[in-house]
């Protein structure tokens, strides 16, 4: 419910935002000019917190909106056609409270417009009215962050049934199947490799974790760069570019220090090569597809939480595994 100054109290985060919708705002046409708006506005009773103009066609759906900055540096003359910003983001009224506090976290508006099943905009959602539960949801981020890697979204688990979560959650860990078939089908092709040189199928386990460590990091620092960035092309390049400077020195590290250990262990300096070389290999090129899938994910307007983590994880394992037996194989070759 609402106090009298309009910030929401006591609220249920399940609850449609219908209930809090507010009908105070201002609908500009895209046929009229920006003097004609500041007449109209001027000697209009509305309220004393205007944050945007919300451009709305005949048969009221909306179809763009106008920074309040833009409408008042354009010249009098000018159309609110070529001020608006159009592909305006919405919220349906019957998302949960929930939805709408992760909308204002995502885009960072002041405020969301209310749209019907048409498209016909009902009212507003101003940030103002949401301060406790916004905090709420902020701090909650990291953890919905960890759950989505997983295949597990946490929006979902308020209102999900067992067989619409299983919709959610298990077609990507198919992913996760089909990768582990692919890496037992990769082993079996290299098993008489394998049997005659036991000692690389021990070091397969660490190869593995090292890559797929390193690889859910690089998702989850992308995912919280998404958080605040559009995955633009300067967005990608910055990014990827960072994540694989980062890698690049990480993966020699680790290659390095377990190659050496290995040798000193087992007396084998080819499998240490071999394996120094793949860890170092195979860590920088899945920290970079780690960085990549959730920008591409997200560019092609799926969810990058729910999917990145499993995809991410089945291709690393592939990935590393066949690198590392084909390296095995040629330098066991070349120096026996």
């Amino acid at each position: 419910m609402q106090n009298p100054s309009g910030k929401i109290q006591c609220a249920n985060i399940a609850d449609p935002i219908e209930l809090y919708i507010c009908r105070d705002y201002f609908a500009v046409k895209r046929s009229e000019t920006v003097g004609e708006v500041l007449v109209r506005l001027r000697n209009a009773q509305i309220g004393d917190r205007i944050l945007y103009f919300y451009v709305i066609e005949q048969d009221g759906t909306l179809s763009g909106v106008v920074p309040t900055r833009r409408l008042i540096v354009s010249e009098s003359g000018t159309l609110i056609e070529k001020i608006m910003v159009e592909g305006v983001v919405s919220i349906s009224k019957n998302a949960a409270l929930l939805d709408a506090c992760q909308g204002f976290l995502m885009h960072r508006f002041l405020a969301l417009p209310v749209v019907d099943e048409k498209g016909r905009m009902v009212g507003i959602l101003d940030i103002s009215q949401f301060s406790d539960e916004m905090l709420d949801i902020a701090e909650r981020r990291s953890y919905d962050d960890l759950f989505q890697l997983v295949g597990v979204h946490l929006t979902h688990t308020f209102k999900a049934t067992p067989m619409s979560s299983f919709r959610d959650r298990f077609p990507w860990l198919l992913v996760n199947i089909l990768g582990g078939l692919i890496c037992a089908w990769t082993a079996a092709k290299s098993e008489v490799f394998l049997n005659h040189f036991i000692v690389i199928a021990m070091f397969i386990p660490v190869v593995l974790a090292l890559a797929e460590s390193i690889s859910i990091q690089s998702v989850t620092l992308t995912i919280q760069k998404l958080h605040s960035g559009n995955p633009d092309w300067n967005f990608f390049r910055k990014t990827v570019g960072a994540e694989a400077a980062a890698a690049f020195l990480i993966g020699l590290a680790a290659g390095a220090i377990v190659g050496l250990i290995s040798t000193v262990w087992k007396g084998e300096p080819n499998v240490g090569l071999a394996l120094g070389s793949s860890i170092a290999l195979s860590m920088f090129t899945v920290s970079i597809l780690g960085a990549i899938f959730p920008i591409l994910l997200k560019s092609l307007r799926l969810n990058p939480q729910v999917a990145a983590g499993p995809v991410v994880l089945a291709t690393a394992d592939v990935f590393t595994l066949i690198l590392y037996l084909r390296l095995s194989e040629n330098i066991f070759k070349h120096f026996a």
